[in-house]
């Protein structure tokens, strides 16, 4: 292992910050829609099925972008492939301005979505290929505080922008108070052009990953770029001869070795915790949550400053979990966690449900709301990435990994496309409490049948599977 005096931190920072950019986009790109449900359902006359697939539509684009995302990090390299994921967005955000009708608005939401999908796998890949060993867990953990803050800054332009339009008074052409005044919503989405171009132009100042250099016997370039890493030319040397050697005695990944009993049972525990994780509501919240206080009697102004207090106890608590995830360990936070969720989950059905008859403030139904997103980001927020890549054993880590993240893309758009069926179909009340239900399920099969993880090593958590 290389010594820490000799490792340049800050060019390493500098690098995963960048990266972790593209985790802005994500959460920006995922929480905007919340802002502009309402407002593009009522131009475009649409019933609660094409509302959800005007919400959904992006999540195919992340499952399609999924799908293409290692072939494209694999033949072309990691940089390269984060400047067409900054592309996407790019034109996502311009062409949802700008579309002429509601087919060429699903049309750019799909290809912001399949920004996402790209940038969901490359960019956390890319700073675990940079990062310095002992320093990569909180590097990696960046791209995940950065999607909460992209959702953070999604609620706050909307919050924003919707006063831009209730005050009409912008100066400037037709085609600006089109955007910004008369179908806000348009701004909404496209001001995500602005840090999506600012991503593409700052990536060409980052380098390619070397690890990738290397797989494809580029070694000068690679060995200049770990030079900078480490400074010291030797400890450079000594972190590339690691990484010839991994790749030329490492296990290879074969897909037949997950039919071997002890790995198809963790491959199924993690396909089942991933899609469990998004019926529990808090996708529900974030794209759909100002429909959702608003049905509480609340008005546009309101309704949309309660969405970015949601945002903002998602992104501290985010940075909380990622304090303790290694001393409180995985199972203890969902335990704690999901008893929270289930709790804060049957408040908030009940306040649907008995809210005006008992006069219970609206107020309250906003502390419900904090609370159980404290409860969510503390817990399976924080956890599920990080479970999945530490339970599965190193031969199949990847290909297993990518069957899991598959299936949560899945839930991702099922609930996306459920949701307002739900709260029409269920009532919100109803709603709330078949997420409250769906929490039993998922505590059960971390208890009974998820190995804490926390303090062991990949070996010891091999072991403890074949047993």
């Amino acid at each position: 292992m290389t010594s820490s005096l000799g490792q340049n931190m800050g060019y390493v920072v500098f690098l995963s910050v960048v990266a972790a950019l593209g985790g802005f986009l994500f959460g920006y790109d995922t929480a905007v829609i919340s802002g502009t449900i309402d407002q593009v359902a009522a131009q475009y006359h649409l019933d609660p099925m094409q509302q959800g697939w005007f919400v959904g539509c992006a999540l195919v684009g992340s499952i399609l972008g999924v799908l293409v995302a290692g072939v494209l990090g694999d033949r072309f390299g990691r940089k390269r492939t984060m400047i067409v994921s900054a592309v996407l967005f790019t034109v996502s955000g311009v062409g949802c301005a700008v579309s002429g009708n509601f087919g060429m608005l699903i049309v750019n939401r799909i290809i912001g979505g399949v920004g996402i999908g790209v940038v969901s796998i490359i960019s956390p890949l890319y700073i675990s290929e940079v990062a310095i060993t002992k320093y990569r867990g909180r590097l990696v953990s960046l791209y995940q505080l950065a999607i909460t803050v992209g959702f953070l800054g999604a609620y706050l332009v909307n919050y924003e922008l919707l006063k831009v339009a209730a005050a009409g008074n912008l100066s400037g052409g037709a085609l600006l108070k089109k955007i910004f005044v008369a179908e806000s919503w348009r701004g909404m989405l496209g001001m995500e052009s602005l840090p999506a171009f600012l991503f593409f132009l700052i990536i060409f100042f980052i380098p390619e990953s070397p690890r990738w250099l290397l797989m494809r016997r580029q070694e000068s370039r690679a060995l200049a770029i770990m030079c900078r890493i480490y400074r010291d030319p030797r400890d450079a040397d000594q972190e590339a001869n690691e990484v010839r050697w991994q790749l030329q005695h490492g296990e290879r990944s074969d897909w037949r070795l997950l039919l071997k009993p002890a790995y198809f049972r963790a491959l199924m525990i993690g396909v089942a915790i991933a899609i469990l994780g998004q019926f529990m509501g808090v996708n529900a919240v974030l794209y759909y949550g100002p429909t959702i206080f608003r049905n509480s009697g609340l008005s546009d102004g309101d309704s949309l400053l309660y969405q970015v207090l949601v945002g903002v106890v998602n992104a501290l608590t985010t940075v909380l979990a990622l304090l303790i995830i290694d001393k409180v360990g995985r199972k203890k936070l969902v335990y704690y966690g999901v008893s929270g969720m289930i709790s804060t989950l049957l408040l908030i059905a009940l306040y649907f449900l008995k809210g005006q008859d008992w006069h219970i403030p609206a107020g309250m139904l906003l502390t419900f709301f904090l609370s159980y997103i404290f409860f969510c980001a503390v817990s399976i927020c924080a956890v599920i990435w990080v479970l999945l890549s530490e339970m599965y054993p190193t031969a199949v880590r990847g290909i297993a990994m990518s069957i899991a993240g598959f299936s949560l893309w899945i839930g991702t758009y099922l609930i996306g496309q459920l949701t307002p069926w739900m709260l029409s179909a269920l009532s919100p009340a109803g709603t709330f409490a078949l997420f409250a239900l769906m929490c039993l399920p998922y505590v059960w099969i971390v208890w009974r049948l998820v190995p804490e993880t926390a303090g062991k090593s990949l070996e010891e958590i091999e072991r403890m599977w074949e047993r």
